[in-house]
């Protein structure tokens, strides 16, 4: 049988449904732009968007069945090639209950973005998450990117995270047993599905305040409001990719829709009609100045996935600082296939 042919069957399955019920959202030839902050790249073969997390370990197991690959999918801090990706993707925005737990934590599941999460804790009276209100992703992308940024990163915060893994278990990892480290965690396979962060009580006054200075602060030096992925490279040691992208005389250089933000050096942005090629060949071509002029290899903190539109059977060359290709995931969590 052939992969389009499984695809097919795949989503013929989750459609009709057996004893385990019909899927309420699934699609095919989805396009990720409508699924990604950077608003670019090509369809994946099917999307699922499941209601609960048994229509996802209902979707995990029949895509293991099927021999086919999952991803689950956050949305920021990650390009699609313009070939779309392969197999089933999961989007988990409808898993987004929030609750409190005593007088010092907060559960929330995978599919709730952070400034939502930033917002409920600081209803509650719960401080350490205010770094997080200008963080576009979801709780399960950040927890696998230890997302941050200069005032705080998720890593210290988190008490547990409960995954489920390929075999549609759910496991509850302690904070002690994960290896957080500079925007990556270290996570056995399979899709995180909620987390559980210790926080300390406080104003909730004082909180919101906090807040509101760190969200007018990113608002005036980053573009917030422009489709991105986020910074593009990670810090090097002792020094800034944005002050180095912006020392090299990249800031608002362009190739196509694809632009070094004006506003913050570190972001490339889309300004329409952007293509992935386009976003990836400034990436590239921004990656070679800062090596040329200042002999700094950067290194990229946003994640690649997914085929590319031409000649796909020809291994690309590599990023500057990319991560080899079986890792290219972020809050793209990849859960295998047979």
């Amino acid at each position: 049988m052939t992969f389009k042919e499984k695809t097919q069957r795949f989503f013929k399955a989750l459609r009709d449904g057996g004893t385990a019920g019909a899927m309420g959202d699934v699609r095919q030839h989805e396009p990720m732009s409508r699924h990604t902050t950077m608003k670019a790249g090509g369809d994946a073969d099917l999307l699922v968007v499941p209601q609960n997390i048994d229509e996802l370990r209902q979707t995990v197991l029949a895509a293991h069945r099927a021999g086919l690959p999952v991803i689950v999918l956050g949305g920021s801090n990650i390009i699609v090639r313009d070939g779309g990706i392969a197999g089933v993707v999961v989007k988990l925005s409808r898993l987004n209950r929030i609750r409190l737990i005593g007088t010092d934590r907060i559960e929330a599941e995978a599919g709730v973005l952070l400034p939502r999460l930033a917002r409920a804790a600081a209803r509650a009276g719960l401080s350490g998450l205010e770094f997080a209100i200008g963080i576009p992703g979801t709780v399960g992308g950040s927890i696998v990117m230890n997302a941050g940024t200069r005032e705080g990163e998720l890593a210290p915060r988190v008490e547990s995270v409960t995954l489920m893994r390929p075999d549609g278990e759910l496991v509850t990892l302690e904070r002690e047993t994960l290896r957080f480290r500079y925007r990556r965690a270290e996570l056995p396979q399979g899709c995180v599905v909620s987390a559980r962060f210790a926080l300390q009580p406080a104003p909730a006054a004082d909180i919101e305040a906090t807040m509101n200075r760190m969200l007018g602060v990113r608002t005036a030096t980053q573009p917030l409001h422009s489709p991105s992925a986020g910074c593009v490279f990670k810090n090097p040691p002792g020094d800034s990719a944005g002050r180095l992208i912006e020392a090299a005389g990249l800031k608002g250089y362009r190739i196509g829709d694809a632009q070094v933000s004006e506003r913050h050096a570190n972001f490339i942005i889309n300004r329409g009609h952007a293509r992935t090629h386009d976003i990836l060949t400034l990436i590239r071509h921004v990656g070679r100045q800062v090596e040329r002029q200042f002999g700094v290899t950067l290194e990229l903190e946003v994640k690649i996935i997914g085929r590319s539109a031409a000649r796909p059977k020809r291994v690309p060359r590599p990023l500057k600082g990319r991560a080899r290709r079986r890792s290219d995931v972020s809050s793209a969590q990849t859960m295998g296939s047979s």
